[in-house]
């Protein structure tokens, strides 16, 4: 039987962008297996902070709800991570008979309010790295050609990205003062070119990727793998890219491509 008997959310508050940011502390009863979302949805029924001052429920995103469509992206008690899947008696401090546990929005996307922040950059990214398989249309193309087992399995590794955030908020490059396109674009860009259609756009991504917002951007902290919360080969595909360009400009220097 469990000793806490509640638990303390302190909730980064903010209405817009460029308005004041509030604290607010909210207690709700402890139980077992909630996870962060459950918990702002009990908050959400009466809103009111520890002190019994009625306030505007906390706002953030979540569809979901297991850990597939990313957009419940937010700071934990400090960590970067899926608010679905992150139950309480696992990020919570204790505190007596209290977990307490402080909310937070990702800092490298423009917020929108409170816990919820405007992630458009990483699907402006995916175009930039032309993320996608062309067709000239819908018709049978029959039976895809074989490929290696290892490159497919990678392609599947690489497939699972769900565009949250996770690896941008915890890289150390993408900031304010670097153009770097961030590790999730360049793992997709791998994810295109090992596919045997997206294959024919290499050069273009290769091209994109030469430049300053490309690999070169990089500084190999390797904290984009480490937060991952499908476990995306990031570090892996980092690497391949980084081969991968460097080839590609040697070839256009001696006139190849």
């Amino acid at each position: 039987m469990s000793t806490f008997t509640k638990i303390r959310l302190r909730i980064r508050r903010q209405a817009a962008k460029d308005a004041p940011v509030t604290w607010e502390t909210f207690e709700i009863p402890f139980r077992e297996k909630l996870n962060v979302i459950s918990a702002l949805m009990e908050i959400r029924k009466d809103p009111r902070t520890v002190d019994g001052k009625p306030t505007k429920p906390p706002a953030w995103e979540a569809a979901c709800l297991e850990e597939v469509c990313g957009s419940c992206t937010m700071n934990v008690n400090g960590m970067i991570r899926q608010a679905c899947t992150a139950l309480i008696e696992d990020v919570g401090q204790p505190n007596g008979d209290v977990f307490e546990v402080t909310l937070e929005p990702m800092t490298k996307f423009p917020l929108v309010r409170d816990l919820i922040v405007d992630r458009s950059k990483m699907f402006e990214n995916l175009k930039k790295i032309k993320g996608w398989v062309p067709i000239d249309g819908s018709y049978d193309l029959g039976m895809a050609p074989p490929q290696d087992d290892q490159i497919r399995q990678m392609r599947y590794a690489l497939s699972r990205c769900m565009t949250c955030g996770c690896c941008q908020e915890a890289c150390p490059q993408v900031n304010d003062k670097s153009e770097f396109v961030g590790p999730a674009a360049v793992a997709q860009a791998l994810l295109f070119n090992l596919h045997p259609i997206g294959k024919t756009m290499e050069n273009e991504r290769l091209e994109y990727l030469s430049s300053e917002e490309g690999i070169t951007g990089c500084g190999n902290a390797q904290n984009c793998v480490k937060v991952c919360p499908k476990g995306v080969p990031l570090t892996q595909a980092i690497a391949q890219i980084n081969r991968d360009t460097t080839m590609y400009r040697l070839k256009k220097w001696v006139g190849l491509v």
